[in-house]
């Protein structure tokens, strides 16, 4: 459900406007409509938003050195102090990770000439003699520059050969090799260098884990304050200068449940204020209001865009066919105990944040566990070759049946089946929607469309299982077709003359046409899904008992460890992988098929209230 909306208009006189603002915030119920701060950014807040970001990333960047989920509970006044000494860390950081790697090349340059003394050069200068470092392919080496020109072969590696020559200084010569760069310091010197280095990198690594440890929380307490403050700064920007800007008008929309929270605070400010119910037309924020079950799938409907002024909640339809869905993809009543067993245990260790979505775990393992049963397979083991009671065995959905001459499996037929009230339910909600926002007259086509689908899909169910006779529906497929044409075809747009609605009624029909077996099939699936799931899970028993199978003895132990370890880590796997195959495909079904024959787009804008976030 939708929870409705008051609009809230606000004269406040331009002095006392901050000190109402706090005192709004305080009240914490009202939505301020946005005017301005998309786009007029003062400096003041551009620098804060500035500040922030800075803030954050330093955050990360401390939680990558050591996360530290510990509550921040004094105040925040060296929190400046404290990322100016972070991040000269992290430069210095970066600096001495730049040096290394430079050393590490000089390294790599020197190892293959060995460790000496670079003050020889300048002996040997004195004496008249000038040594030449070169470098070239083994096969390029020419043993005449032993002769010519003093060559000595250094070293070998990999394909290269590096040398020298010592001549005479004057001596001007060239040969076919290149000259090799030497670095200014010897190659003890250099591992000097970069042992101490590696030391310094060490004792920088050391404190930013002793900064992260103590001052994550400071900065996260630190980033909420920036960030209440550009909240603050930007419902400033909302109001809407008045009268040579003396007064200002503030604009915001209050839940129906909150109006006396609101009022309580409005009559004791010195604000004018006027406060009416929604109208049609309205751009109304959107608070979902849902009982328990439906609420922990609120944040699916979040996930793909809030209802709109002329949309109903889908959540409360979304909720059990997911579940549905979700347990008919897993297929597996073993994995849905185990899914219960871990939303408890992680409910009990984890915050009030993930509880919710905890409970959503318990109630899909719980649909998982019946569904399961119901599809017969129990951690990969078939329940119809069990020993379990026949009676029980009658309430599995497991084998074939015949249907128009041919023979099909039943829990298909039961995707399909699961498919079209899919469907059909969306086509409902679309037809009462279009009426509800828009009116009958405008909403001809949808029930015109409703009646030749879900109505076509009621006669021929009650048909099929002869509930009515064949002559009667017969005439009442005639009736719902005929009525349904009426409405697609010539009454789909009232404004519009008939030749332009029979036109645009055939494209209906064509993209109809088209749309719904491609929907429906989509639902095959859940079918193949859940199949696919418990071959899965029997393999892994097939093969946890061959280990087992004829060992004796010492054998025999080794066997049941072989059959624990492949029993776990197999099903473990399988239930990871089905997981996750069991969220994305039904939340495909429903933002695909549901939402698009519901005619829901999501274009809403969720209720957000101007209030102290902690």
């Amino acid at each position: 459900m939708i929870s409705k909306m008051n609009k809230l208009t606000v004269l406040v006189y331009h002095k006392d406007y901050e000190e109402f603002l706090v005192g709004l915030r305080n009240a914490g119920v009202v939505h301020v409509a946005e005017k301005n701060s998309g786009s007029a950014v003062t400096p003041e807040l551009q620098a804060m938003l500035a500040e922030y970001a800075r803030c954050e990333k330093l955050i990360r960047r401390l939680e990558s050195v050591a996360p530290n989920d510990s509550v921040h509970t004094g105040d925040c006044e060296n929190a400046i102090l404290v990322e100016e000494k972070c991040e000269e860390l992290f430069k210095r950081q970066e600096k001495l990770q730049q040096e290394k790697l430079a050393v590490e090349k000089d390294i790599a340059t020197m190892q293959v000439w060995g460790d000496f003394d670079n003050s020889v050069f300048d002996k040997l200068a004195d004496a008249g003699y000038a040594i030449r470092f070169y470098q070239v392919r083994e096969q390029a080496f020419d043993p005449a520059w032993s002769e010519l020109y003093n060559a000595v072969v250094i070293n070998n590696v990999g394909s290269k050969c590096y040398f020298v020559t010592v001549t005479d200084k004057n001596l001007e010569f060239e040969i076919e090799a290149e000259t090799a760069r030497l670095s200014s310091s010897s190659l003890g010197k250099l591992k000097a260098e970069y042992e101490e280095i590696l030391a310094n990198i060490i004792t920088v690594r050391d404190m930013l884990e002793s900064c992260a440890e103590e001052y994550i929380p400071l900065l996260r307490a630190y980033g909420k304050q920036i960030q209440k403050n550009i909240e603050f700064s930007k419902v400033m920007l909302d109001g809407e200068k008045l009268s040579d800007d003396k007064l200002v008008l503030l604009d915001g929309w209050v839940p129906e449940d909150s109006v006396a929270d609101a009022k309580a605070f409005l009559d004791g400010s010195s604000a004018f204020y006027e406060m009416r119910a929604a109208k049609r037309g309205d751009n109304v924020p959107v608070k979902l209001k849902n009982n328990a079950f439906a609420r922990m799938y609120e944040v699916l409907t979040k996930m793909y865009g809030m209802p709109s002024g002329t949309d109903f909640d889908p959540t409360p339809i979304v909720a059990p066919f997911f579940s549905l869905f979700f347990a008919f993809c897993m297929g597996d009543a073993g994995y849905g105990l185990i899914l219960i067993l871990l939303g408890f245990l992680l409910k009990k260790k984890m915050g009030k944040e993930m509880a919710g979505m905890m409970n959503l775990v318990i109630t899909l393992g719980i649909f998982t566990t019946v569904i399961g049963a119901l599809l017969g397979t129990f951690f990969g083991i078939s329940l119809i070759g069990s020993d379990i009671p026949e009676k029980l065995k009658s309430f599995i959905v497991a084998g074939n049946v015949e249907l128009f001459g041919s023979t099909y499996d039943k829990q298909m037929i039961l995707a399909l089946a699961i498919g079209v009230v899919h469907i059909s339910i969306a086509m409902t909600v679309k037809a009462i929607n279009s009426t509800v926002f828009y009116g009958f007259k405008e909403s001809l086509s949808a029930w015109g469309w409703w009646l030749v689908v879900v109505g076509g899909v009621v006669i021929g169910t009650l048909s099929f299982l002869s509930l009515i006779p064949a002559e009667v529906s017969k005439w009442a497929f005639i009736a719902v077709g005929g009525l349904g044409a009426i409405g697609i075809y010539l009454l789909n747009n009232l404004k519009r003359n008939v030749f332009a609605n029979v036109g645009a009624g055939l494209w209906d029909t064509y993209n109809m046409a088209a749309g719904l077996l491609g929907d429906v099939l989509s639902y095959i699936r859940l079918f193949a899904l859940g199949l696919a799931g418990g071959m899965l899970g029997q393999t892994f028993n097939s093969l946890a008992m061959m280990v087992v199978d004829g060992q004796e003895g010492l054998g025999a132990v080794f066997g049941w460890v072989g059959f624990g370890l492949i029993i776990v880590i197999g099903h473990t796997l399988n239930i990871a992988m089905s997981c996750l195959s069991a969220f994305v495909h039904p939340l495909r079904l429903t933002f695909v098929e549901y939402f698009k024959n519901a005619g829901y787009e999501g274009k809403g804008v969720e209720y957000k209230p101007f209030k102290n976030k902690e």
